[in-house]
């Protein structure tokens, strides 16, 4: 294990910008987002969660895909895909990290998608662990480590002192390059902070958040559960949680007309808008009850039951504290859940 003092941060961060292109959490006005690092930035490592999750460097919110050129009949298909140059994300938390596992179950089972591959073979993750959870933190829930976040390199943050550990090849590589700032120790501090920090975590009020009744053993009953009448009308159908989640991977395919050629595209969409999976015959699910029970069936059921019992949320909280009317997935666990006679 190495360490650095956080009085060099500016100095490491230089450093990687050097080797690769640095996102970090940089404080914007009132928000702490994921954003390229310039010097002197307004880097708040101390953020324990940005407005969105990394994900938009992997699998962006907007993302061209095709281009054709139309002369009269004939159409030519253009290639616009490109290499993606080598980036970092330094200060991911353990549940974001874990949401690109996630996602990585998605874009890179066959058929891969080349886009998203290539963004993950170029971009590393530098983790940051979490010594003071929030209140609407719950990654434990779905066996996720905050104290031991993973990623390509793992940091702690201890008093006045960055703890670093590389824990993959590409992780190795970007060490060697920045090692000469660093000194080695022992983890006796990180050891330390850790036990201290795990009784805050015993104390969540969602720690003992019960999964036990969501199998797909009781896909139908789930599915046809009264629960659904009483959890949706409240719902807005605006969408927010799905744009904020970090597991959340859907998207539409458009075309474009530029005026000298055709643009294909895809975008972010979400399974609670009303033309979600809109075709030339209808809708199949036509009314807002449907597709909010869409939502939580296929993160909390029909995921899980297809991915090896890997559930489609980190705990991350960012649903529950955004959601405008606090509906949100722990609502939808303790309705459906164990507590609710399975």
């Amino acid at each position: 294990m190495l360490k650095l003092s956080l009085s060099r941060m500016e100095e490491l961060f230089s450093r990687i910008n050097g080797e690769r292109t640095l996102y970090a959490p940089i404080q914007i006005g009132e928000q702490t987002q994921f954003t390229p690092w310039v010097p002197d930035a307004a880097v708040q490592m101390n953020r324990l969660s940005t407005v969105k999750s990394p994900k938009d460097y992997f699998f962006p919110h907007i993302e061209d895909i095709a281009a054709f050129r139309v002369q009269g009949k004939e159409i030519e298909i253009l290639d616009v895909r490109t290499e993606a140059a080598p980036f970092a994300v330094f200060g991911v938390r353990a549940c974001d990290a874990e949401s690109l596992n996630l996602l990585d179950r998605i874009f890179l089972d066959d058929p891969i998608d080349t886009f998203y591959e290539s963004k993950r073979k170029s971009g590393l993750i530098i983790t940051t662990a979490c010594f003071e959870p929030e209140e609407t933190c719950f990654c434990g829930v779905f066996g996720i480590d905050a104290l031991s976040p993973g990623g390509d390199i793992a940091t702690w943050i201890v008093d006045d002192t960055l703890y670093w550990n590389a824990l993959t090849e590409k992780g190795e590589a970007l060490t060697e390059a920045v090692k000469d700032l660093f000194e080695e120790t022992d983890d006796m501090a990180v050891k330390a902070a850790q036990e201290k920090a795990q009784t805050v975590f015993d104390k969540l009020p969602f720690r003992d958040l019960n999964l036990d009744g969501l199998t797909g053993e009781v896909l139908m009953k789930k599915f046809n559960s009264p629960e659904w009448a009483n959890l949706n009308p409240s719902c807005l159908s605006c969408g927010t949680c799905t744009f904020i989640c970090p597991t959340c991977h859907c998207y539409d395919i458009q075309d474009f007309d530029t005026g000298k050629g055709i643009q294909r595209f895809k975008c972010w969409d979400s399974c609670m808008c009303s033309d979600f999976t809109l075709m030339a015959h209808g809708n199949p699910r036509t009314s807002q009850l449907e597709r909010f029970r869409q939502r939580y069936m296929h993160k909390l059921i029909y995921f899980p039951d297809n991915n090896d019992g890997a559930y489609a949320c980190v705990g991350c909280g960012r649903c529950v504290q955004k959601c405008p009317i606090s509906m949100n997935i722990v609502k939808v666990i303790k309705a459906l859940g164990v507590e609710n006679d399975v």
